[in-house]
């Protein structure tokens, strides 16, 4: 992807100081137009890409080991996340209550099934299930009861490369996904159901095993807002291998990630295959409305959060803004077609807009199936 979407602008707007190694939807909104950012000074480092703050003192290491990230600092960042956390609980257990819960026990249920107890046989039962011990005992014929066994387990896998860390908005996009994500946790948990969590980058960071409880769904939560991730790229390969290898059992996965690959993506369209013939597998796409199209605001600077590229676009230039559109257009129905081809359904979410119709009509279509 970045050696391929403002390649062709960079030509037809001829600006002498960008280096066109190629630019994709990955070059995020910098310093000079969202959140009043400063440029990198000569010589020195790329800035932070916006929504990355110092790192908090988290179990698993992080820039702000490496900085001397004071702990006054670091407490209070911490405190900021568990208030975070909070509000998120909050708010998406009332919504998982009054409009999700429902939809997700109808929608997602277990495999098997348990003995409950024995009745007499009435006509239109299924002899199949008439026990032949009991019948010879009591004369009469008896039919075995069983209860629908709904556990199931429902594993998140999030991406939290460089990428999600942008937002235009109040709100990253690291921030939409923890929310998200949230969702389905405490919709698993309110029905008894295991949720798992998996980070990932360009490698898998952290895996939380399922298991069923409130504060499985906190933790979630918390890790998603939390962890300081080791590497800045995407790859989905290993996490989904990772999934086939370490759910046993048929489970519900959510991919939640902005799926910011480029054109071409098959080099995980294999390992998707075989986690879709396996599990259920639905994919949350979580974009910025800035990703999508450039805002008419003259020069500005873009920053590839994952590689510290940097470019100055020209947004005022129309052409700019078509083409730009008319290529991440072009990715996205890529990635349709992709997650099309292997059964994989896509849920689409901006950070800008209300989440929970997205989420209610994807619901609702997979309960009339």
């Amino acid at each position: 992807m970045i050696a391929e979407l403002l390649h062709d602008l960079g030509k037809a707007v001829a600006l002498p100081l960008m280096v066109l190694v190629g630019l994709g939807i990955g070059f995020w909104l910098r310093s000079l137009i969202f959140k009043g950012k400063r440029r990198a000074p000569a010589g020195g480092p790329p800035p932070l890409p916006m929504g990355m703050g110092p790192a908090s003192a988290h179990e698993h290491p992080g820039p702000s080991a490496r900085n001397g990230l004071t702990s006054a600092v670091a407490e209070e960042r911490v405190n900021r996340i568990l208030k975070r956390v909070r509000r998120i609980e909050l708010i998406t257990r009332g919504l998982v209550k009054e409009t999700i819960g429902g939809q997700y026990h109808s929608r997602f249920k277990g495999q098997g099934i348990e003995f409950d107890d024995f009745r007499e046989y009435q006509a239109g039962d299924d002899v199949r299930f008439l026990d032949w011990n009991v019948t010879a005992r009591m004369n009469e014929p008896y039919i075995r009861k069983y209860v629908e066994e709904r556990e199931m387990s429902v594993m998140l896998l999030v991406d939290v490369s460089r990428s999600g860390d942008y937002g235009s908005g109040d709100d990253s996009k690291r921030e939409r996904m923890a929310e998200i994500a949230a969702v389905f946790a405490f919709s698993a948990q309110q029905n008894h159901d295991k949720v798992g969590l998996t980070l990932f980058s360009s490698e898998v960071e952290f895996y939380l095993p399922p298991r069923k409880g409130s504060a499985q769904a906190l933790r979630v939560v918390r890790e998603i807002l939390n962890y300081q991730p080791r590497r800045v790229g995407t790859d989905f390969s290993q996490v989904l291998d990772l999934t086939v290898q370490r759910i046993p059992h048929r489970a519900l996965v959510f991919i939640i990630s902005d799926f910011l690959t480029g054109y071409d993506n098959r080099a995980w369209e294999k390992p998707l295959r075989a986690a879709a013939s396996k599990h259920d597998v639905v994919a949350v796409q979580v974009l910025d409305p800035r990703e999508l199209q450039l805002p008419r605001v003259g020069r500005m600077c873009l920053e590839d959060p994952e590689t510290g590229e940097q470019v100055v676009v020209n947004t005022s230039d129309p052409f700019v803004r078509q083409t730009y559109h008319q290529r991440v257009q072009g990715m996205q129905d890529n990635l349709s077609a992709m997650l099309s081809r292997n059964r994989v359904e896509r849920v689409s979410i901006q950070t800008n807009t209300d989440y929970m119709p997205a989420l209610r009509a994807y619901f609702r279509s997979r309960k009339r199936r």
